[in-house]
């Protein structure tokens, strides 16, 4: 079966990186010039996803207004006759059929995906975390769609993380099939000690679902930080019908911590046309300080 449709959960509150999300969201936070959801919402598109919704919560309307028409602003680049701006917002509202829906309490990624079950109906579809900006020259979910195609199980889009951070994320039981292919029998969200972890691969922003999640979701307790996880729900269908991990090949910030957000901002800038010379000068210059 094509997948075509995507669950974007955007209603984090954006603690990691107070102040500046007290009234912006963490998913409108620049990559230089471009807000992170947009990266996430294109690499969607450049994967076949033509249906998306996000799921956010009170205070981010800001998000439907940025994938919104802008007329007037359109209309005084056009005027300017500021071509290469024009031609960068002019479009985004195309891009895909998004729609929204709010997560009123936020009770865990699993709680905010369980919101989506309508949206989805009887088809497999992709969750790609709104705190992950995945940047590759192939795209992250593309790559978890084709092992979908080849599998027909729930894939994990998965990265091995240092020994000392696997206490933050999950933890996944893999047996290697082939090259950066994986099957995954047995998960653990945020291992307590040593021995409750099971590989250094951890779910990374990405995964594909099949519609069964959401019976398994009404049935799923809070877990850890007494939220309703996602890893919860996902380790049953894992332990029973097994699911795919992709060991994707793009780099993954996280733009819910302080240091993904520079690291992205400083990777991103350095390939961007209009600042890339610019700020490689810098960095030279600031090296000779360190």
């Amino acid at each position: 079966m094509k997948i075509t449709k995507a669950v974007i959960p955007a209603a984090g509150l954006g603690t990691r990186v107070l102040p500046a999300t007290k009234a912006m969201p963490k998913e409108m936070l620049p990559i230089v010039d471009k807000p992170s959801i947009q990266y996430i919402v294109e690499e969607a598109v450049n994967s076949g996803i033509t249906d998306i919704l996000i799921i956010t919560n009170r205070g981010k309307g800001i998000i439907e207004d940025h994938f919104d028409r802008t007329p007037m602003l359109e209309n005084a680049l056009e005027k300017g006759n500021k071509t290469e701006l024009l031609d960068s917002i002019k479009d985004i509202h195309k891009l895909a059929n998004i729609s929204y829906i709010r997560q009123i309490e936020t009770k865990g990624l699993g709680h905010a995906v369980a919101r989506a079950k309508t949206f989805v109906g009887g088809e497999p579809f992709v969750v790609m975390y709104g705190d992950d900006v995945i940047i590759g020259d192939v795209p992250a979910t593309k790559e978890l769609i084709d092992a979908y195609g080849k599998h027909g199980k729930g894939v994990l889009g998965v990265k091995k993380v240092d020994a000392k951070d696997i206490y933050k994320y999950s933890s996944l039981k893999v047996e290697n099939i082939h090259d950066n292919i994986y099957k995954c029998t047995d998960m653990i969200e945020k291992p307590q000690t040593e021995k409750e972890v099971l590989s250094l691969f951890s779910v990374q922003g990405r995964c594909i679902l099949p519609p069964e999640i959401f019976d398994i979701l009404e049935n799923t307790k809070p877990g850890a930080g007494g939220e309703i996880q996602l890893t919860d729900a996902m380790r049953e269908l894992a332990t029973t019908v097994g699911m795919t991990a992709v060991e994707y090949s793009g780099k993954r910030y996280d733009m819910g911590n302080k240091l993904g957000i520079l690291k992205a901002s400083i990777d991103v800038g350095l390939e961007h046309d209009e600042v890339k010379d610019g700020l490689k000068e810098y960095i030279k210059e600031l090296a000779k300080t360190l």
